[in-house]
């Protein structure tokens, strides 16, 4: 091995010259400086520090006790907070404390046009805290160092005894393991929990879902058979489990249905957690996001275990792991199932056929008649009696705030459900939005509203016919009675269902009613 010519040093050790400037030579003293694990260097410190203390070591994310006293359980003063006194290694309240290491991180607003800026938060790589737990007090520190190859945050808690420190750590991780007002996420190969999920969901109502009434009515009750049937099915000797497919083209409820099934649930006495899966994609690869979804369930077991788009999630490559979960030799009790698809023909037969598996199926199919005019009414109850243009796209900020009234009389129910056959309940949304948005920002005078050209296919006179546009076979509504277009609503609701026709002739995509 070839050496310095001064040095017996091997020559890839030799020393580098050292900078004028400090900062510098600091910089390149730690960069080069042997790798060290910082919970050994750490557990040697605190121990020499306060020897009449006990050290618990936890890793932060499974425990987060400044979380935990956040929300309320207990108390956590930062070393900054308090004056300096005298240093006393056998009390946490008496010490002299050192600084924090901490920088400061910018967050944007939530949108952009909030009329916050953002704000500032500290980021703590160092951080040193008084802990107070049900009257017992501890030292804290939060620390963010080397372990080997990368970084991770650790919490080194100091008490009067080994059982006070596991009593927090326990109580802590407790709180943590429960969900508090949070739907549990399953993306990129990990869970989160989502508390915006969780208050999209509680807008949601089984009085929201259009469905044809046995239809909804099946759906509630499979669902309430299952959570209130686990002595039933002791009884009859079989697996507490369950599997439900919805199906059929998009924009026709499935979604809506799952949304009001969840926030049924979290009305329960008891709760009933859901767990959505959003993606298998992992970095540990689609097999290890199956085992990781599946375990967690079995954890929060009863509960609501969602699959949307079930077809582009179980792949050819993961269908036999997926399946193998499924069926398991490990038990799936109290876990509902329920997987959602546009498209029954792309799952597996084994998925789709197979008993004892997804054992109930149902299809959300075009609204019909009677489903049509109901989300019309749905519609027209949004609004109100005398609707406010402005009230008309709360959920998703797309309408401006006017005042300005939209009659929306009884009979414009029947007459909108009438022009938009072979529509999806999506679709029939969009023309209500258009149309109130058009409203909202029309500077036309009425006379030349009413003078414009609409498909004479969409006039209204309360007798029908039926005629073929594009591939939905719609009914045909006579230019004779002009009652209803001295509805503004109405008049746009004929443009905009025109374009959004010659839009699903185009596409081909909505099969007829």
């Amino acid at each position: 091995m070839r050496t310095d010519a001064t040095s017996s040093q091997p020559h890839y050790l030799a020393p580098i010259a050292r900078s004028d400037d400090p900062i510098y030579n600091t910089f390149y003293s730690n960069s080069t400086a042997t790798r060290i694990n910082t919970n050994v260097v750490l557990t040697t410190a605190l121990r020499k520090q306060y020897p009449n203390l006990h050290l618990t070591i936890s890793q932060t994310y499974s425990s987060d006790l400044l979380g935990f006293a956040a929300a309320g359980h207990a108390s956590a003063i930062p070393a900054t907070q308090l004056n300096d006194g005298e240093e006393n290694s056998n009390s946490a309240s008496s010490t002299s404390l050192p600084s924090d290491l901490k920088w400061r991180r910018y967050i944007p607003p939530p949108a952009r046009v909030s009329e916050s800026p953002g704000i500032l938060i500290d980021s703590v790589k160092f951080g040193r805290y008084i802990y107070v737990w049900q009257e017992h007090e501890y030292i804290l520190y939060n620390v963010v160092g080397g372990h080997g190859a990368y970084d991770e945050e650790f919490s080194y808690i100091l008490g009067s005894s080994s059982a006070a420190n596991d009593a927090l750590l326990l109580a802590a991780c407790s709180f943590w393991h429960e969900l508090h007002d949070e739907i549990l996420v399953f993306d990129d190969g990990y869970w989160s929990k989502n508390h915006k999920l969780w208050l999209e969901v509680q807008k949601s109502t089984w009085d929201d879902v259009i469905l044809a009434e046995e239809m909804k009515k099946s759906i509630k009750g499979e669902m309430e058979k299952f959570f209130g049937g686990e002595e039933r099915y002791k009884r009859l000797k079989v697996p507490w489990k369950r599997g439900v497919i919805y199906y059929g083209p998009p924009g026709n409820g499935k979604t809506i249905s799952l949304k009001a099934m969840m926030h049924t649930l979290s009305l329960y006495t008891s709760p009933i957690p859901t767990l959505y899966v959003r993606s298998l994609s992992s970095y540990m690869g689609p097999e290890y996001s199956i085992q990781s979804i599946f375990r967690q369930a079995r954890i929060q077991a009863p509960c609501l275990l969602v699959f949307e788009d079930l077809d582009s999630l179980v792949t050819d490559r993961v269908r036999s792991y997926f399946l193998n979960e499924v069926d398991g030799l490990e038990s799936n009790d109290g876990i509902l199932m329920v997987g959602s698809t546009n498209h029954l023909e792309r799952l597996d037969p084994g998925i789709r056929k197979r008993p004892s598996r997804f054992d109930r199926k149902y299809f959300f199919g075009l609204p019909g008649m009677e489903e049509r005019i109901a989300y019309c009414e749905f519609w027209r109850k949004k609004l109100g009696e005398e609707g406010k243009v402005g009230d008309i796209s709360k959920d998703d900020g797309r309408a401006s705030e006017v005042d300005r009234d939209i009659e929306f009389p009884e009979s414009l129910c029947k007459a909108i459900a009438g022009i938009t056959g072979g529509f999806s309940f999506a679709y029939i949304q969009e023309a209500f939005v258009a149309s109130l948005l058009a409203i909202a920002g029309a500077e036309k005078d009425v006379a030349d509203e009413q003078n414009a050209s609409v498909d004479p296919a969409l006039n209204w006179d309360g007798r029908w016919s039926d005629i073929y546009v594009g591939f939905a076979t719609v009914p045909m509504v006579r230019d004779e009675d002009k009652e209803l277009d001295q509805y503004v609503l109405w008049r746009q609701m004929k443009k905009q269902v025109k374009l959004l026709r010659e839009e699903l002739d185009a596409k081909g995509e909505e099969g007829a009613e």
